[in-house]
């Protein structure tokens, strides 16, 4: 007999972070997230502040057969003067009546919160973190922060009434699509810029704090208008940005400038899920912690997971700059290959810098909706 279990203990969340290591064990593909990151982002992030979540764990008999997360995310919600929820951390075996009633469940408890207008999802939290459902690319495991699923996900949450929301693309470079040709004419874009006086140059991460505190301006203002977008508040940023300085090589980390003021960034971080799939149950000891240090130089790809330009420099070339001057760097490293991403699909002026210098869309991601 099937049984939805409020999580409200150790043991249960421990259950609930643990499940996808059973349900993908035979899934060459799949790559565990580490437990400490995860327990540290349903407990103690700073999301939990300001927004709330219950985490649900579906049981046939004694055997775990499904999860979700109910999701109220009050910035939201206070920022677009709406009443939506999200859901996250859906993993379901194959069956739709355990779909549909995880579904509803994480519905009842966002209407039970005085959540009146939609559920969206998946995404843990916002867009600001790991978000979508994979659609398209089921054959490679995951770059770094980017989710996965098995091929049998869409079928479940289409069959449950959700509908497509809007669709999210990752870009992958690698030797066989790189262009000379389309990087020397970023050389070129970044010599009119200079008469603009914009210039491109590496994070100093001497500076580090100095650094983050205006990126955190540009950020908040160069993503305000993509779809589901949540600006980060100071807490949130430097949680992650604390994060991000472990792994960050300044080489792939660049910023744009006009006359001393950050207009624009992008930054990319080593694909540590090179390391992390090998890690059994994302546990880092007694094993998994030598594992993560002494494999992180052995790593071959990178993730370009950030870019983006304030409002009034668009359009100017900057985007495709900073692309090509990290992916000139990776190829520079003899690295093997870089995803961008995500993208939004509409996103046409990020879109076709990208393309510009031959990027390969070789993965699709999905969020959903559902009014409620």
């Amino acid at each position: 007999m099937k049984n939805i279990v409020a999580v409200t203990s150790k043991k249960q969340l421990a259950s609930f972070i643990d499940f996808p290591h059973e349900l993908y064990k035979e899934d060459p593909n799949y790559v565990p997230e580490l437990f400490i990151a995860q327990k540290d982002l349903l407990t103690t992030h700073p999301f939990h502040k300001h927004s709330s979540l219950q985490c649900f764990l579906l049981f046939d008999g004694d055997q775990i057969i499904g999860r979700i997360a109910a999701i109220l995310n009050n910035s939201h919600n206070t920022m677009n003067n709406a009443s939506d929820g999200f859901f996250g951390f859906f993993d379901c075996i194959n069956d739709q009546a355990s779909a549909d009633l995880l579904m509803d469940t994480a519905i009842n408890w966002l209407k039970e919160k005085g959540v009146q207008n939609k559920i969206m999802g998946p995404v843990n939290f916002s867009t600001n973190e790991s978000c979508g459902l994979l659609i398209e690319g089921f054959d490679s495991p995951p770059v770094v922060m980017m989710p996965y699923n098995a091929s049998y996900y869409p079928a479940l949450l289409e069959g449950t009434g959700l509908k497509k929301q809007v669709d999210l693309i990752a870009w992958r470079f690698t030797g066989d699509n790189y262009d000379d040709r389309s990087v020397k004419l970023m050389d070129r874009l970044e010599d009119r810029l200079k008469r603009s006086n914009i210039t491109i140059r590496k994070i100093n991460m001497k500076n580090f704090k100095q650094e983050a505190n205006s990126l955190r301006e540009v950020y908040n203002k160069a993503w305000d208008k993509n779809t589901g977008f949540v600006p980060l508040n100071d807490e949130e940023f430097d949680y992650q940005a604390k994060d991000l300085k472990l792994v960050l090589d300044p080489d792939f980390c660049l910023v744009a400038e006009h006359e001393g003021k950050l207009v624009g960034f992008g930054a990319a971080i080593p694909d540590m899920n090179q390391i992390q799939i090998k890690i059994k149950k994302g546990r880092l000891f007694p094993t998994g912690i030598f594992k993560l240090l002494f494999g992180k130089k052995k790593v071959t790809g990178i993730r370009i997971l950030l870019l983006g330009v304030v409002d009034g420099y668009r359009k100017l070339g900057i985007e495709a700059c900073i692309y090509g001057g990290i992916i000139k760097a990776y190829r520079a490293k003899g690295l093997k290959y870089a995803e961008a991403g995500w993208t939004l699909e509409h996103n046409d002026l990020v879109n076709n810098a990208i393309i510009a210098i031959k990027g390969d869309p070789y993965k699709k991601y999905r969020i959903y909706e559902k009014t409620i």
